[in-house]
């Protein structure tokens, strides 16, 4: 599994940005689409389940947030754009997501991340934070059964960006590790 430190790979996904049948459009989601901005991408593993939702409308939620701080928030698994459409539309949950997911159908940058599992080959509960140089900065994986805490994602990203030393459970406002 790729981690801390390494080139996130280059990627070309269909993307679903809401839930309008007419517009839904399935715009081809790069790298380049968010060139110079930090990216915090989750991956889940499968629409149509249980735990999944829950995370991507916490991450929704949060997006106004990560937007401030210039981070853009995608979802992503290895169902169709045609899946995630269908999903958004009829889960009143995820009706008016601020958020892309993304459709890694080949599963190419699942496997580049060395993120899938098991026999159906899904990916897994993982959570990378990307700098806008492409470098990854921080991963999480979970086990499949626990949902991730966005909040906690967004309390790294704001670690990363203070460029200091931060303590357990720092947060933004609160003292750094000096040397």
């Amino acid at each position: 599994m790729l981690t801390v430190n390494d080139k996130f790979p280059e990627y070309a996904l269909k993307a679903v940005v809401n839930d309008d049948h007419v517009k839904a459009g399935f715009p081809t989601f790069t790298a380049e689409t968010h060139k110079g901005k930090w990216r915090v991408i989750f991956f889940y593993p499968k629409d149509f389940t249980f735990v999944c939702p829950t995370e991507i409308v916490g991450y929704a939620k949060l997006a106004p947030a990560f937007a401030e701080r210039d981070a853009v928030v995608l979802g992503a698994s290895t169902d169709s754009e045609f899946v995630h459409l269908a999903w958004r539309t009829h889960n009143a949950d995820l009706k008016g997501l601020g958020i892309a997911l993304l459709a890694d159908t080949s599963k190419s940058l699942s496997t580049a991340l060395g993120i899938l599992m098991g026999d159906d080959r899904v990916s897994m509960r993982a959570t990378f934070i990307v700098d806008p140089n492409g470098v990854i900065q921080h991963v999480t994986v979970n086990a499949g059964k626990v949902g991730r805490n966005p909040d906690e994602a967004l309390r790294v990203l704001d670690a990363l960006q203070s460029d200091e030393l931060c303590p357990c459970n720092w947060k933004p406002g609160q003292a750094t590790i000096k040397l």
